[in-house]
C-alpha cells in the first residue's frame, strides 16, 4: 500500500510537471519576452535595497576604522608611559616626581602594574576589533562584487531580451512573407488576352495591306506628267512664277 502511494505521488508530480511544461510550451513568445521584462524590472528593488546595505556597511566599516585608529593612538601612548616608568623605576631611586608630584617607589611600581594589565587587556581589545574589522571589510568587499556582478546581469538580460524581440519581429515578418502567397493567374490571363489581340490586329492589318493591292491586274490608268517645280513651289509655300512670252520677248 505504501509503495502504491508512493509510486502514486511520483506519478502525480510526473503529470503535473508535464502539464505545467505543456502549458509553458503553448505560452505566446510575446507573452514570454513580457514577463521576462517584468522580471528583469522586479530585479530593480533587489538591486537598490543591496546598494542601501552596503552603504550602510560602509559607513558602519569607516567608523570602526576610525575608532580602530583611535584605540592604536591610546595604545601607543600607553606604550610609551609603561616603558618611561619601567625606566625610571630601574634607576633605583626611593622618590620620584611626576607633573611636580612627589611618588615613592612602592607608588610608581603600583602604577606600573595597573597601567601593564590596562594594557595588555587594551592590546586584546584592539587586537579583536583588527579581526572584526578585516572581517567586516572582506564581507563588504564581497557584497560589493555580489552587487557589480548583479547589475552586470541585469544588464546582459535586458540586451539579451532586446534581441530576441528583435529576433522574433524579424521572423515575424520573414513568416509573413512566405505565407503571403500572390495569385498570379489573373495576371497570367490578362497577359494571354493582350497577347492575342496584339496578334489579331497584325493579321487584320495584313489583310487590309494586301486587299488595297490586288496582285496579277494591269493598272489601266495612264501616270499623270509631273510637274516638279509645281510641286516644289506648293511645299515651300510660293506661287509658281509665270511663263515668259517668248513672242513679245517679254
Amino acid at each position: 500500500m505504501l509503495a502504491t502511494l508512493m509510486f502514486g505521488g511520483s506519478y502525480v508530480r510526473t503529470a503535473v510537471h508535464k502539464a505545467k511544461q505543456a502549458v509553458a510550451d503553448n505560452e505566446p513568445m510575446e507573452f514570454k519576452l513580457d514577463r521576462a521584462k517584468q522580471m528583469i524590472r522586479d530585479l530593480n528593488p533587489e538591486i537598490a535595497n543591496a546598494m542601501h546595505v552596503i552603504a550602510k556597511e560602509e559607513v558602519a566599516v569607516q567608523g570602526l576604522k576610525e575608532a580602530q585608529g583611535k584605540a592604536g593612538e591610546r595604545l601607543v601612548k600607553s606604550e610609551k608611559d609603561i616603558l618611561r616608568l619601567k625606566t625610571d623605576l630601574e634607576g633605583g631611586n626611593s622618590y620620584y616626581v611626576y607633573a611636580e608630584v612627589q611618588y615613592t617607589k612602592d607608588q610608581v611600581e603600583g602604577d606600573l602594574r595597573n597601567r601593564f594589565e590596562r594594557h595588555k587587556v587594551m592590546q586584546d581589545t584592539c587586537d579583536m576589533h583588527t579581526k572584526r574589522l578585516a572581517a567586516r571589510e572582506v564581507a563588504l568587499k564581497a557584497a560589493r562584487d555580489k552587487l557589480t556582478a548583479m547589475e552586470n546581469a541585469r544588464q546582459k538580460l535586458a540586451v539579451s531580451v532586446e534581441n530576441l524581440e528583435a529576433r522574433m519581429k524579424t521572423l515575424e515578418v520573414a513568416q509573413a512573407s512566405s505565407d503571403l502567397n500572390l495569385d498570379d493567374s489573373m495576371l497570367s490571363r490578362t497577359k494571354e488576352l493582350v497577347n492575342d489581340i496584339s496578334t489579331r490586329l497584325d493579321v487584320a492589318e495584313k489583310l487590309v495591306n494586301a486587299q488595297s493591292a490586288i496582285p496579277g491586274e494591269i493598272n489601266l490608268d495612264e501616270p499623270a506628267d509631273r510637274d516638279t517645280l509645281k510641286e516644289v513651289a506648293a511645299y515651300f509655300g510660293q506661287e509658281r512664277p509665270a511663263k515668259a512670252n517668248v513672242a513679245s520677248g517679254k
